[in-house]
């Protein structure tokens, strides 16, 4: 066991930038001793240039500069002890060494400072889509919840896909839902639906008025500056609510023109189809009492699989698109950590892991629930009476 330990330490140091400055080191110091025995009329010194060329792959500007100047010594050094090369030559040599050696310095300097820039804005995008999309809880009343993100700007780690929670008046309400377009343009929106569904889930009795209240907030962001998005109108964000009592196997859900979730019941999966679907929420065309809510029957062990369209849209290299229900079906009797988990790797290894939109996945089994966790959850219900 000490012996492994001890190679894992060994192998670790020889990949550190510590262990590859004996590559540039032992190049100077084999082309110095070449070009003292090799005939006064042959110069190797200009090859020297390979050690700090070779150091900027994998060291700083600091280390690049020591070896840079040690190149520079070790041609002067061979052009003291070398008679057969004229000054002029030597000089033109070394000067020509060590403004490729400084030049070499300077790439280092750029790099360095582009990583750190590239580094803090990673910083601030995981920390805007902390707070954008909050943690969920892996148990809710009577709900196991799991979940997954896969932005497709990977740089930004960010994109436009969204989910939250809200327990109120014994029930767990859900959203899910997909921004036009992705990434950074999308924040502002995900941000706004976001904000109203914490706030309204608390204060609409049905699915329908909590989807006309988030429309109107919707709508009303994209009406706030017009003159500074003239395709204000052409956004919208597909979303889908779903509402769970803790008491009853049954679940309600309003679309909005989101696509419909997967039932997993005893290891067959069926899609929740509404009878009647709603547009998507911002479209600027509907009045009141439009959307409807449609019922269906959720028992204990009952799953329910919620995803955006960057799931079923994504395409492996013969441009074939993810078969989201038929994998689903190879884990069916997974609980939902395992089968967000199958999901996840599979529909990486599908897209080549180079996803074209933002993905979500968001896996939610009922479960029987525990007397004194019932007893939380009554209170928790008469909290939110209250404050309502």
């Amino acid at each position: 066991m000490h012996v492994g330990q001890h190679l894992g330490r060994v192998r670790r140091l020889w990949q550190s930038s510590h262990a590859l400055v004996a590559i540039p080191l032992g190049l100077i110091l084999v082309i110095t001793v070449a070009d003292l025995r090799t005939p006064e009329s042959i110069s190797l010194g200009p090859l020297l240039v390979a050690a700090p060329a070779i150091t900027t792959s994998f060291a700083g500007p600091r280390l690049t500069g020591l070896i840079g100047a040690l190149a520079v010594g070790a041609h002067v050094l061979i052009s003291s002890l070398q008679v057969g090369l004229t000054a002029v030559s030597q000089i033109s040599a070394i000067t020509g060494l060590a403004i490729l050696s400084v030049f070499a310095v300077f790439v280092c300097w750029v790099r360095d400072r582009r990583q750190e820039e590239l580094a803090q804005v990673r910083s601030v995008a995981e920390a805007a889509q902390r707070a954008l999309l909050r943690p969920l809880p892996h148990r809710l009343g009577p709900l196991h919840i799991a979940y997954s993100y896969l932005a497709a700007e990977r740089e930004a780690r960010i994109g436009g896909d969204l989910y939250a929670v809200a327990r109120t008046d014994g029930r767990t309400r859900v959203i899910i839902g997909d921004v036009r377009g992705h990434g950074l343009a999308a924040i502002g929106e995900a941000a706004t639906l976001l904000g109203a569904f914490q706030e309204a889930a608390h204060h609409h009795a049905t699915l329908p008025a909590l989807a006309d209240a988030l429309d109107r907030s919707v709508c009303r962001y994209l009406t706030q500056f017009p003159e500074a998005d003239d395709e204000a109108q052409e956004h919208f964000i597909t979303a889908l609510l779903l509402e769970i009592p803790d008491h009853g196997p049954v679940a309600r859900v309003t679309h909005c023109g989101h696509p419909p979730p997967l039932l997993i019941r005893h290891g067959r999966v069926t899609s929740v189809v509404p009878p009647h679907p709603s547009p998507p929420l911002g479209m600027f065309v509907l009045g009141p009492d439009v959307r409807t809510s449609h019922t269906f029957t959720f028992d204990a062990g009952d799953t329910l699989l919620l995803y955006t369209d960057g799931v079923v849209e994504a395409r492996d290299r013969d441009r074939a698109f993810y078969p989201l229900e038929e994998r689903v079906t190879e884990w069916a009797r997974s609980g939902p950590e395992t089968l967000v988990r199958h999901l996840h790797r599979d529909l990486l290894d599908h897209a080549d892991r180079a996803l074209s939109d933002d993905a979500a996945l968001l896996a939610i089994q009922r479960s029987s629930v525990p007397p004194g966790e019932r007893r939380f959850s009554e209170l928790s219900s008469r909290t939110d009476v209250r404050r309502a």
